[in-house]
C-alpha cells in the first residue's frame, strides 16, 4: 500500500476507530459492573437495577441514547450515572487517538486491545480493589499473542541480532515473544517482591496479588523498557497522591482540632499529624489505578520519553 494510499485511509481508519471505541465501552461498562460480582458479562441483557425492565436496543446507542433519555430510565425514571457515557466516551477518544499515533497498522489492534482492559481494570480496582483474573489473565495471553505479530523490539532483540537476520521470517517472532515473556517476568516479580518486603517489614499486606497479574499482562504487551517506564511512573504518581493525602487530612484536622477542642496551635497540628499518619496506614490504595494509567500514559509517550532519557547520558 503507497503513502498516498496510506494517509488517505488513516482518516477513515479513526473515525471507526472512535465509533467502534463507542461501542466497545458500552461493553466495558457491563464488564466493569458485573466481573466483581462474579456474573456473566453476555447474559442477561442490559436492565434497569430498579424497574428490571430490559433496556431496549434504541436506548442502549452510547451516549447518544444517554442525551437523550436526560440520564433517565425510559420506565422509572431512576437517574442513570454520568459515568456510562464517560467510559464510552474515554474509549472512543483513546481508540482515535491510537489510530491517529500508529496509524493503519496492527500495533493499533494491539494497543486498542491494552487501552479497553486497562480502562476496565482501573475502574474496577477504583470501585472494588479488585483487579478480575478475567481481564488481567486474559490479557496476559493476548499481550503474548500479539508479539507474534507486532514486534516487541526490546532488550533481547539487541543481545541477539544475528537470529533475526538469519531466520527474518521466524526469528524475529521468537525474540519478539521473548521480550514479551521478559517483560512480564519482570513487571510481575518487581510488584511480588516489593509486597513481599512490604509485608514482612509491616506486618500487613502491601501489594495484592491482582497487581502482580496486571503488570505481568502490562509486561506481555510492552516488553521491559516500556514496563519499567510504568513501574517508574506508577511509583512516583502513588508516593504524590500519598504524601498529598497525608496532607489534606492533616490540614483538615487540624483546623477541626482547633475549631471543636479549641487546643493550642503546636499541640493540635502535633496530633493531627499522629491522627492523619494512622489514616494513611490503614486506607488500602488501589496501586492498579496508578499502574493502568501510567501504562496508558506509555502507549503514546513511553518511547519517547526512554529516547530522551537514554539520551542524556549520551
Amino acid at each position: 500500500m503507497s503513502q498516498l494510499e496510506l494517509e488517505t485511509l488513516q482518516p477513515f481508519m479513526a473515525v471507526c476507530s472512535f465509533l467502534l471505541g463507542l461501542a466497545f465501552g458500552s461493553f466495558l461498562n457491563v464488564c466493569i459492573y458485573r466481573l466483581p460480582l462474579g456474573k456473566s458479562v453476555v447474559r442477561p441483557g442490559s436492565a434497569c437495577p430498579k424497574c428490571k425492565r430490559e433496556i431496549r436496543w434504541y436506548d442502549n446507542v452510547p451516549v447518544l441514547s444517554w442525551v437523550l433519555l436526560r440520564a433517565k430510565c425510559r420506565d422509572c425514571g431512576l437517574p442513570i450515572s454520568w459515568r456510562y457515557p464517560a467510559v464510552e466516551l474515554l474509549i472512543g477518544l483513546l481508540w482515535l487517538g491510537i489510530t491517529l499515533h500508529f496509524g493503519p497498522t496492527l500495533a493499533t489492534l494491539k494497543y486498542s486491545t491494552l487501552a479497553f482492559l486497562l480502562v476496565g481494570l482501573i475502574l474496577t480496582d477504583y470501585d472494588h480493589k479488585l483487579l478480575p483474573d478475567k481481564l488481567t489473565l486474559t490479557g496476559f495471553w493476548i499481550g503474548l499473542g500479539f508479539s507474534l505479530f507486532v514486534e516487541v523490539n526490546d532488550m533481547l532483540a539487541h543481545f541477539y541480532p544475528n537470529a533475526l537476520s538469519e531466520y527474518p521470517d521466524f526469528g524475529w517472532r521468537v525474540i519478539s515473544l521473548g521480550d514479551a515473556l521478559l517483560g512480564a517476568a519482570i513487571g510481575a516479580g518487581f510488584i511480588y517482591g516489593i509486597g513481599e518486603i512490604y509485608f514482612r517489614v509491616r506486618g500487613i499486606e502491601g501489594m495484592g496479588f491482582g497487581d502482580v497479574k496486571l503488570m505481568a499482562m502490562i509486561g506481555a504487551f510492552f516488553g521491559l523498557k516500556l514496563t519499567l517506564f510504568t513501574l517508574f511512573a506508577a511509583s512516583m504518581a502513588g508516593a504524590a497522591f500519598g504524601v498529598s493525602t497525608i496532607f489534606v487530612v492533616w490540614i483538615k484536622r487540624v483546623r477541626r482540632r482547633l475549631r471543636m477542642n479549641h487546643e493550642p496551635f503546636g499541640i493540635a497540628r502535633r496530633r493531627a499529624w499522629q491522627s492523619a499518619n494512622m489514616v494513611l496506614q490503614h486506607y488500602q490504595m488501589p496501586f492498579g489505578v496508578f499502574l493502568g494509567g501510567m501504562a496508558l500514559l506509555a502507549v503514546f509517550a513511553g518511547s519517547a520519553f526512554v529516547r530522551w532519557y537514554l539520551g542524556s547520558f549520551s
